[in-house]
């Protein structure tokens, strides 16, 4: 039998994820990218891998950031073994903070709400003592918060080199440094990708390629757009870490290392393609991390930077097949997810490219 070609756009986490489980499955996978692997969205991300924490209500997304929290840790231990070298990953929890009293009984109201539709998550209120009995430094008017043990991080870069190697290693071929122009469509099937310098010729073709998805897409169908929303965020380097699990709160989180870095972030610009770096943006992410834990204002800035989310209008992503092109599939419009969900993605979006069920119901996900 002659193997798929498989042509993935994109090559950040989400895009290398697929392409090397694809072609794990012997099928011929050529990744395209405009940069360089891992180098948008997936290397500027923070890394929280907040089914709890980062889901607000109970539905489509909470189940598949659940189902895909679910499958990191064999996902990690398997990547490892290939690649030989870890991405950060640890389960520490994550604890969302409530700095009033309405606050505190909005996350008290979620945490129940959450642990009876997802038993796995296993949400607990903390009061403002057992809460600074795990983080001693929290702000005085920091009144209680919600914990999500199961939630976690990973360093995103680390994790994005990782899937590269893995993808290379399998087979997958990388043509990098030339973007995506345009699909093209014979009779209802993409037959191929034409690129910067070359055209690839395709079975099926996957668009993982995050903010810049949209204007692959022109012109067909879709049950949502795609548009960039940025996201800056700073890194403060401590003597000792001050916190253990991560902590979100009302705008804002701050992901610890083990080595005393500590990744703050993020705001939610809309500006476009426009990836620097304001000083009102970080006078505001600064504000906002010494309010909640002081003792980061002692800190020294090492970083800053900014990345662009993949967001969708309707808040979901859009996952499988396209139901007017044939061949066509589609992994984007994560927005803060997407470091989470890329073991989910890869498995289902593989699955679809196969032709295989899915493991997850993807109604809710479909391109249109």
């Amino acid at each position: 039998m002659t193997p798929l070609r498989v042509v993935v756009v994109g090559a950040g986490a989400v895009g290398c994820a697929i392409a090397a489980k694809l072609a794990r499955r012997d099928c011929r996978v050529t990744v395209v990218d405009r940069g360089q692997p891992g180098g948008e969205a997936s290397g500027a991300a923070a890394g929280i891998l907040g089914a709890g924490a980062e889901c607000g209500e109970p539905g489509p997304l909470l189940d598949l950031c659940t189902h895909s929290l679910d499958l990191w840790p064999d996902f990690v231990v398997s990547l490892r073994q290939r690649v030989g070298f870890g991405c950060g990953w640890e389960t520490c929890g994550a604890i969302e903070v409530a700095r009033d009293a309405d606050s505190a009984v909005a996350l008290d109201r979620k945490g129940q709400l959450l642990a009876g539709v997802a038993a796995s998550l296993a949400p607990r209120w903390l009061d403002a003592r057992e809460l600074r009995v795990r983080v001693p430094e929290l702000a005085d008017d920091v009144c209680g918060g919600l914990l999500h043990p199961g939630d976690g991080q990973v360093e995103p870069a680390l994790l994005a080199k990782a899937l590269a190697i893995d993808a290379a290693r399998c087979g997958a071929q990388f043509h990098c440094g030339q973007g995506a122009r345009a699909l093209v469509v014979q009779h209802g099937h993409v037959t191929a990708v034409a690129c910067d310098r070359e055209t690839l010729q395709a079975d099926a073709v996957v668009i993982a390629a995050g903010a810049w998805s949209q204007p692959l897409l022109a012109g067909l169908t879709l049950r949502t757009t795609v548009r960039p929303q940025r996201g800056q965020l700073a890194l403060v380097e401590m003597e000792a870490p001050p916190l253990r699990p991560v902590l979100v709160w009302r705008g804002g989180y701050a992901v610890p290392r083990r080595d005393g870095r500590i990744v703050l972030g993020a705001t939610a610009d809309d500006a476009g393609f426009d990836k620097r770096v304001t000083a009102g943006g970080m006078l505001h992410l600064l504000a906002m991390a010494t309010a909640v834990m002081p003792a980061l204002g002692e800190g020294q800035l090492r970083d800053h930077w900014a990345g662009l989310r993949p967001m969708s209008a309707d808040g979901l992503p859009l996952l499988g097949p396209h139901p007017e092109v044939a061949g066509l599939f589609l992994a984007t419009g994560h927005h803060r997810n997407g470091i989470l969900l890329v073991p989910a993605t890869a498995q289902v979006v593989a699955q679809a490219v196969l032709q295989a069920d899915t493991s997850v119901d993807l109604s809710p996900f479909l391109p249109a």
